[in-house]
């Protein structure tokens, strides 16, 4: 497997380079693993909190979203709406989300987690500057089903914000995408799981049973997904 790298290091670049992070601090973990609501008896566990305690490479993190997202509005038919604030999504979203927002000079807000239980449907209070009628971008960590997106998305609404796009570190492509597309939202992943495990048996990184176990859990879980999300 040809990898581009940075000239003069034997680095890789772009969002192979967030995939080598990855794996290199601990963020990847192979075994038996059931998360949440979506993550069930997975041979693979991804954890990109542990980027929080590496700050040249969060920095790193923040300058490659920008790159992306700068990208992808430039195009002749843009795959991101402008957006005015940047909106994480607590609480591994908002360290991506704080770093992408010094890197881009925009400013940032994020909605509080509704208490369990609560059903008032009241405006959510969302912590920053804004104006009803803005457009704001919701920056994850991590995208499994989407429910966590799919929360943010209804509340910076319910506060009169426009949200077209959320920008995700990692998607485990396990329904996310669909479930925002259904709300009029596109999810655009710096990094897929199939990219980040194509990557590290092409580096020889894993046991073959792993990549297999791991591949074999995604096509049976995942989603189908788009030119611009692969």
């Amino acid at each position: 497997m040809t990898l581009p790298r940075d000239a003069g290091t034997d680095e890789p670049r772009g969002r192979l380079w967030l995939a080598d992070l990855l794996w290199r601090i601990g963020c990847v973990q192979f075994g038996d693993f059931s998360l949440g609501r979506t993550v069930r008896n997975s041979p693979i566990y991804i954890n990109p909190k542990l980027i929080v305690s590496q700050p040249e490479a969060l920095a790193r993190v923040g300058a490659l979203i920008d790159e992306e997202l700068r990208l992808a509005m430039s195009m002749r038919n843009p795959h991101v709406e402008r957006f005015d604030v940047i909106a994480g999504v607590p609480i591994g979203g908002l360290h991506i989300a704080t770093a992408l927002s010094l890197q881009m000079r925009t400013p940032l807000i994020y909605a509080r987690p509704r208490a369990a239980g609560d059903e008032s449907g009241q405006r959510p209070q969302i912590e920053g500057s804004y104006r009803p009628g803005q457009t704001a971008l919701i920056v994850d960590d991590l995208a499994t089903g989407g429910g966590s997106l799919v929360e943010a998305v209804e509340s910076l609404r319910r506060a009169g914000l426009r949200v077209r796009d959320a920008a995700v570190l990692i998607d485990r492509e396990q329904g996310a995408t669909r479930r925002l597309e259904a709300l009029g939202v596109r999810l655009h992943p710096t990094l897929t799981l199939e990219v980040l495990l194509t990557f590290l048996h092409g580096e020889e990184r894993i046991d073959p049973d792993d990549y297999r176990a791991s591949m074999a859990y995604l096509h049976r879980e995942g989603e189908p997904r788009s030119e611009f999300d692969q």
